[in-house]
C-alpha cells in the first residue's frame, strides 16, 4: 500500500487548506482508497478535521518544546489543540535554507520521538555530492542519520535529492533504486521518494523496488492533481 504525502510548504490559506482536506477526505472515502495519505499544511492552517483513518494531518516544523519564549516557533501546546501527532523533520529546506544543523535536527527528533509522534524524516544530497558518485552520496546521506534512532517504531523515511526538489529535474529510476536499496538494506523502514514527483511520473516511481510512496511538494498543491496522484498509486 502506497504512502502519499503532500507538503504545502508556504502555500495555501486557512480557507483553501480546509477545502483541500475536506475534498481529499471525501475522495478517499467515496472511492474506498486505503493508501496512507498525509497532508502538511502551514502552521496557520492547522485545524481539527473529521477525516477517514488513513488521512493524517501533520506539521511541517515545530520547536522541541511544549511552550516557551521561542519567537516565530510553535510547540506541542499549539499542536495538541488540534490533536496533531505527525511531523516532518530534516527537510532540505530546513537544513539548507534555514540553517538547521544535524545536532538541532537530532534534538528535535528525540523530543518528538519521546512523545510518540509519527515522524517523516527527510534525507538527501546536493548536486555537487551527487556528481561525486554513489559512494559519496551514501556517505553524505548516512551522516544525516547521526543522532537519529532509526529503529523508532513510528518512523517513515523520505529520500529527497536536493537537486531534484522544485527544479523539474527528477532523479532517474537507476538513481532512485540505487540509493533506496542501499538505505533499505541498512534501515528497515518505509522509504518515500521526493523530488519533482508529479501526476505523470508518480506511478512509475512508486512502483520501483524499495520505494514505498512519495513526499510531494509543488505537484500536490492542486487538489485535482493530488487526487490523481492518489488514484495513480492506490493499487501499488
Amino acid at each position: 500500500m502506497s504512502i502519499i504525502a503532500s507538503n504545502f510548504k508556504t502555500n495555501h490559506t486557512r480557507k483553501s487548506t480546509a477545502s483541500f482536506v475536506n475534498e481529499i477526505n471525501e475522495f478517499l472515502k467515496s472511492n474506498d482508497i486505503l493508501s496512507e495519505v498525509y497532508v502538511f499544511p502551514t502552521s496557520t492552517a492547522l485545524d481539527s478535521f473529521d477525516t477517514v483513518p488513513n488521512l493524517t494531518l501533520g506539521v511541517q516544523n515545530a520547536y522541541a518544546t511544549q511552550k516557551g519564549s521561542f519567537t516565530g516557533e510553535i510547540g506541542t501546546e499549539q499542536l495538541d489543540e488540534f490533536a496533531i501527532k505527525t511531523i516532518l523533520i530534516g527537510h532540505s529546506e530546513r537544513r539548507h535554507v534555514l540553517g538547521e544543523s544535524q545536532s538541532e535536527i537530532a534534538k528535535k527528533f528525540a523530543f518528538y520521538k519521546e512523545l510518540g509522534y509519527k515522524i517523516i524524516y527527510c534525507i538527501g544530497e546536493p548536486l555537487e555530492v551527487k556528481q561525486s558518485g554513489l559512494e559519496k552520496t551514501l556517505e553524505y546521506v548516512y551522516e544525516q542519520f547521526e543522532g537519529i534512532d532509526t529503529n523508532y517504531e513510528n518512523l517513515i523515511l523520505a529520500y529527497e535529492p536536493v537537486w531534484a526538489i522544485g527544479t523539474g529535474v527528477t532523479a532517474t529510476n537507476d538513481d532512485i533504486t540505487s540509493v533506496h536499496s542501499a538505505i533499505k538494506a541498512r534501515i528497515a523502514k518505509p522509504l518515500l521518494y521526493g523530488g519533482s514527483v508529479k501526476v505523470g511520473n508518480v506511478a512509475e516511481i512508486c512502483a520501483l523496488d524499495g520505494v514505498d510512496g512519495a513526499l510531494i511538494g509543488t505537484a500536490s498543491w492542486n487538489v485535482e492533481d493530488f487526487k490523481q496522484i492518489i488514484e495513480n498509486t492506490k493499487d501499488l
